[in-house]
C-alpha cells in the first residue's frame, strides 16, 4: 500500500529516450516532444546511443548527429528540452564509449581537431548517461572490479546517472557505488523498461527494487526515466511509480519529479544549463 508520502511523489521529467538515431528506435525529435507535451511532462531529455550498437566503423561522419545538437529548440510544444547522450561503459576501467578514438583522424570537417570521439560528443550535450550494455568484458570479474568501474564511470565530470544498473547484468558492491554517486551528486537510475514487460520484470524486480531501498537509505537520488525507444512510451510511467510507492520513497530524493528539481540536480553536479 502506498505510504503518507505517496501523494508528494511526481514524476514530470523524461531524460533518457530514444529517436531514430539510435537506429533500433522508432520515432522522431519532434514525435517525442509532442507525446511529452501531451502527458504532461515539464522536461525531456533526448540520449542517443553512443556504441558501437549504432554503426560498424568510428568514422565521425557517423557522429554528426551530436555536433549539431545546437540547432534544437530549448522549449518545444511547451517542454524544456535537454541535449544528452547514453555512453556505453566499455571496459572494467569505467572508460566510456570514444575515448580511444582520436577525433583527428577523420578529415570530415567535424571535430578534426585535437581530442577523442567522446570529448567531441561530450562537448557537445548536457550531461550524460553512462551504461552497460553488452557485458561479456565484465564476465566473471571480481566485485571489487566491477564495483570500481561504476565508480570511475561516475566520475567522468559530464556523467550525471548511471543507466539502468538492476539490469545491466553485471554484478557490483552496491553501497560503494551509491554513496560515490551521493557524494559528488549524481543520480542512479530507476528504469521503467526494466520493469515493464514480463522478462524484464522477472529479471529486473529484485536488483531495482534493492538498489530503490538503498538510495533511499542513504539519501542517493534517483532519476526515473522510461527509456523510450518509441514516442508511445515517453513519459509513461507505471511499473516504477508502484515500486517507490511500495517502498514510500522519499519524493525529494527523485530529481525527475520536476522540472525545477531536475535543473537543480545538473547545477549541483556541476553541470548547469542556460536555458
Amino acid at each position: 500500500m502506498p505510504g503518507p508520502r505517496a501523494q508528494e511523489r511526481a514524476y514530470r521529467c523524461d531524460v533518457h529516450t530514444h529517436t531514430l538515431y539510435s537506429r533500433h528506435a522508432y520515432s522522431t525529435l519532434e514525435e517525442n516532444v509532442r507525446e511529452a507535451a501531451e502527458r504532461r511532462i515539464e522536461l525531456l531529455g533526448v540520449t542517443e546511443h553512443f556504441s558501437d550498437m549504432l554503426f560498424p566503423t568510428r568514422d565521425l561522419r557517423n557522429f554528426q548527429y551530436f555536433a549539431n545538437l545546437g540547432c534544437w529548440p530549448r522549449s518545444w510544444h511547451g517542454v524544456t528540452l535537454l541535449r544528452g547522450v547514453e555512453a556505453d561503459i566499455v571496459d572494467l576501467s569505467g572508460h566510456l564509449y570514444g575515448h580511444d578514438t582520436l577525433a583527428g583522424r577523420f578529415g570530415v570537417g567535424v571535430g578534426t581537431g585535437p581530442g577523442t570521439l567522446k570529448d567531441m560528443v561530450f562537448g557537445k550535450v548536457d550531461y550524460a548517461i553512462a551504461s552497460v550494455h553488452n557485458h561479456d568484458w565484465a564476465d566473471g570479474a571480481p566485485l571489487a572490479t566491477t564495483t570500481e568501474m561504476y565508480i570511475r564511470a561516475l566520475s567522468d565530470p559530464r556523467v550525471l546517472i548511471v543507466g539502468h544498473p538492476g539490469r545491466a547484468g553485471v554484478p557490483f558492491e552496491l553501497d560503494p557505488v551509491l554513496e560515490a554517486a551521493r557524494d559528488q551528486h549524481k543520480l542512479i537510475e530507476i528504469n521503467e523498461h526494466s520493469l515493464n514487460t514480463p522478462e524484464g520484470h522477472d529479471r529486473s524486480y529484485v536488483p531495482c527494487r534493492r538498489i530503490a531501498e538503498r538510495c533511499a537509505e542513504l539519501g542517493v537520488g534517483i532519476a526515473v526515466n522510461s527509456d523510450a525507444h518509441i514516442s508511445y512510451d515517453v513519459g509513461r510511467f507505471e511499473a516504477v511509480p508502484a515500486l517507490l510507492d511500495e517502498l514510500d520513497f522519499p519524493a525529494d530524493l527523485i530529481a525527475t519529479r520536476s522540472a525545477d528539481a531536475f535543473l537543480a540536480a545538473l547545477t549541483a553536479a556541476g553541470l548547469p544549463v542556460a536555458l
